[in-house]
């Protein structure tokens, strides 16, 4: 006599599932039928429901008008630069002696004469003296230090009077420090985070690609910063939270939440960029762009660096919920949308209130130079704050919070929507890679 079997239960066409099976491996993420649709047949909805099918032509068109905005905006051609203000060729050296001597020009002032030796270029092992005036800072040139110099061209006819040091001083060579630091970022990612390490850094790289291969060569050749900043960051966002956090139900809630937060961010920035009348020339970087490329918007530029600005915290809140009210859903199964979103929101209270924090701090760092500079002059605090330097960061950092704010309760609702959507298998595997992050 056969055993009775007990029924096994079938995923409801109401319900859906994401699966994170790559190669049998609990790690990895596929897309399971139930939640995504079966690929043999075709009926409506597509994924079991029609809420996700919703959501998911959203992210579709998103992801097609990124693709669309990368091929309008992709720089195309050299860009022309300016003889006056082109760039300057540096060379390694190294330090090997530093005398201090009176200066020949002002003797009231101290100058250090630095013996020198060339590490690269095709001097490479020539020493020569480098002059500098004693001060404190970046020019107080020290035995052993490693630094930059440049090649002083002579005017052709030049006497004795005119003759000059070969070589002049450039900047320290600060790319051992930032490599030693590079090292230690990622083997300490690797060590904590292994596999899911892995891709986030893989996922940080690739961001970091766009921005230097895409968003900085596409306002430099004339188009529109605010454009190119938002196609830019939505590209991040396609590249880095596939690659970070995988494909599921919170990878979709925290995308589109990151992506509504962001354009809320970017018209408050441009809308308020006018209104405060900032013009984005209040640093000698600003100068410098707007005197090398006159077809540039500085205004632009200032409204883009708001927008890529934001987009960090913003990814970290609303992954940050979404993962929050998986695990609660988990927790308890019998949660629906309401005990979701509230028990959700009641975590991100906390959340948001250290991550807006950082925020303001970070920008408020950014200005403390200009902050101790009208302190030091006797200017009142409504002047100082009145000024562009000290206005810029704080509209920033306002934009940036308000679209932090807002992320919350979006991506928390979004979340809570596609949570009770979820099997249990497909819980359980979330958590996990959660934990894992």
């Amino acid at each position: 006599m056969q055993p009775i079997r007990p029924a096994q239960e079938k995923p409801s066409t109401d319900t859906g599932t994401i699966l994170r099976v790559i190669g049998g491996r609990p790690e990895g993420e596929t897309i399971d039928e139930g939640f995504w649709g079966s690929p043999k047949r075709f009926k409506l909805p597509v994924t079991g429901s029609y809420l996700v099918d919703a959501l998911l032509v959203v992210v579709l068109v998103l992801v097609l008008a990124t693709l669309v905005g990368l091929a309008i905006l992709w720089p195309q051609g050299k860009l022309r630069q300016t003889g006056q203000l082109g760039p300057i060729h540096t060379v390694g050296a190294v330090a090997e002696r530093v005398d201090t001597v009176p200066c020949k020009l002002s003797a009231s002032q101290i100058c250090r004469v630095a013996h020198v030796r060339i590490l690269d270029g095709p001097q490479k092992g020539h020493r020569t003296l480098l002059t500098t005036v004693a001060a404190v800072g970046s020019l107080d040139v020290s035995q052993g230090d490693r630094i930059r110099v440049y090649k002083n061209t002579v005017p052709a006819g030049t006497g004795q009077a005119g003759r000059r040091d070969d070589y002049s001083f450039a900047d320290f060579d600060r790319r051992g420090a930032m490599l030693w630091l590079s090292l230690g970022f990622v083997v300490l990612l690797l060590v904590t985070g292994r596999f899911h390490g892995l891709r986030a850094l893989v996922g940080l790289l690739a961001s970091m690609l766009i921005v230097v291969k895409f968003v900085v060569p596409a306002i430099l050749h004339g188009s529109s910063p605010l454009a190119v900043a938002i196609v830019g960051a939505f590209a991040v966002m396609l590249v880095m939270m596939p690659l970070s956090y995988g494909l599921g139900a919170k990878s979709l809630a925290a995308w589109l939440g990151t992506a509504a937060s962001l354009l809320l961010a970017a018209g408050l920035a441009y809308a308020f960029a006018h209104l405060a009348h900032l013009s984005g020339a209040s640093s000698d970087e600003s100068v410098y762009l707007g005197a090398s490329q006159s077809s540039l918007s500085l205004q632009g530029l200032l409204v883009a660096g708001m927008v890529i600005g934001a987009l960090g915290v913003l990814v970290d809140l609303t992954v940050s919920q979404a993962s929050t009210v998986i695990a609660l859903r988990r927790v308890n199964p019998s949660l629906g949308f309401g005990g979701l979103f509230r028990g959700a929101l009641e975590v991100g209270h906390d959340h948001i209130a250290a991550t807006v924090a950082t925020l303001v701090f970070a920008y408020a760092g950014a200005a403390l130079p200009v902050l101790l500079i009208f302190s030091v002059g006797g200017t009142s605090f409504t002047d100082a704050v009145n000024g562009e330097a000290v206005a810029d960061e704080v509209i920033a950092a306002l934009v940036g919070s308000i679209g932090l704010i807002a992320s919350m309760p979006i991506t928390t609702a979004l979340a809570a929507l596609l949570a009770p959507r979820m099997s249990d298998r497909q819980l359980a595997a979330a958590e996990a890679h959660a934990h894992a992050h």
